[in-house]
């Protein structure tokens, strides 16, 4: 691996943009790394074609899976199968975003897929503004990366209306509608809080109206979905869907009656906890066979390879456990998410700095493919894990 040094974004500069998530828990380090990836142009399009191959493929195993009821497999709620049918069926339901995350694709590592965090992927904050950042900071070239995020997500904000690949419609059809989008998260997370907020920026730009509320304070009726007495037919949400299927059944009744009758529209759509579910790689690996992209994935432990089992809906390296080819446990995490399903998917080395540093790639897509970014960490990438930017030389 080829790194490089930058000077840090100062802690002032980070906080002055709303980045205040920038320290670790033992207040100790810096969640940012100093250092970025240095990766060639080739590299670059290859993390573009590889996700933008494996959204194709998604979408026709996610019709696979809607055909074929296998919603139980993939550890779906119960309550959530009707949304999860409707806004796949209705074109209105735009998938926003998403984040594929790779293992490979520097160093002649073969891109391999991990998952695809597709309903309320973290690091957009990280990988669309501060990595872009560090570069000008530093009197780099900002072009010189993988990273045109801001861009898509504005081109893809204006989808929602046009539910077509040319923008260019976009004023005639909002002119005539003036459409408002409310932007919620969980209070008490500046995380969650900041980069949703950073959503609610970036589609003001696109044109639309907006406003933001904690999900406590958003009201959910037959009638739609409200601020105070404000009704809104857009709704951004940075709550998992499989949180609302579990933790909030009323709100599951509600939300799907609402879009049954077309009083509002979700972001991300519920079907993205089709592709959300880690059981989805099981399905994948069904339909394409030791497909170059793929890693071998099944419910069942794999026969003498070694692996990785984790649960469907695990979050943030969990319930992890590093398995060798006779069974025996390697490395393992604790966490909160032990009565999700599990998969087993092959093991696969991740590409290592000289301290024996994992890196795992990170390219969103909105649309297509739109930026690359890094997470540092140990063979399991949990919370702690460092944001590496990069640079295309």
């Amino acid at each position: 691996m080829k790194l490089q040094q930058l000077k840090p974004l100062t802690t002032k500069y980070l906080e002055s943009i709303g980045f205040v998530w920038h320290t670790d828990h033992d207040n100790s380090s810096y969640y940012i790394s100093n250092e970025i990836v240095e990766i060639s142009q080739e590299e670059a399009r290859a993390y573009y074609d590889a996700a933008n191959e494996l959204y194709d493929m998604f979408c026709d195993a996610g019709e696979y899976v809607i055909q074929n009821q296998l919603f139980h497999e993939l550890n779906i709620p119960f309550n959530l199968v009707d949304m999860v049918k409707k806004s796949w069926e209705d074109d209105v339901h735009w998938h926003l975003y998403g984040r594929f995350d790779f293992a490979g694709g520097i160093d002649g590592h073969p891109i391999k897929l991990i998952e695809f965090n597709a309903d309320t992927p973290t690091s957009l904050f990280e990988t669309a503004i501060i990595q872009w950042a560090m570069l000008k900071y530093n009197h780099l070239d900002e072009a010189s990366q993988f990273n045109n995020i801001y861009e898509s997500l504005i081109d893809n904000f204006k989808r929602i209306i046009t539910l077509d690949s040319n923008i260019e419609k976009f004023e005639e059809y909002y002119q005539d509608l003036g459409w408002k989008i409310l932007f919620s998260s969980i209070s008490g997370s500046s995380e969650d809080e900041q980069t949703t907020k950073l959503l609610q920026h970036i589609a003001s730009e696109a044109g639309f109206h907006t406003d933001f509320e904690f999900i406590e304070n958003v009201h959910f009726s037959d009638e739609g979905i409200f601020k105070k007495s404000e009704n809104f037919e857009f709704w951004f949400k940075l709550i998992p869907w499989e949180d609302i299927g579990i933790e909030e059944s009323e709100l599951a009744l509600i939300l799907t009656d609402i879009i049954k009758d077309k009083k509002a529209i979700i972001f991300n759509p519920a079907y993205t906890l089709l592709f959300q579910s880690k059981g989805f790689m099981k399905i994948l690996w069904d339909l394409y066979p030791n497909h170059p992209l793929l890693l071998e994935t099944s419910f069942e432990p794999l026969i003498e390879k070694k692996q990785v089992e984790k649960k469907c809906f695990g979050r943030e390296g969990a319930n992890i456990k590093i398995i060798d080819e006779k069974g025996r446990v390697e490395e393992e995490t604790s966490g909160e998410y032990t009565n999700h399903k599990s998969i087993f998917q092959e093991y696969v080395e991740f590409p290592q700095d000289n301290e024996g540093k994992s890196y795992q790639a990170g390219v969103f897509y909105a649309y297509e493919a739109c930026g690359l970014g890094f997470r540092k960490g140990g063979k399991i990438l949990d919370n702690c894990s460092k944001f590496v930017g990069h640079i295309i030389q």
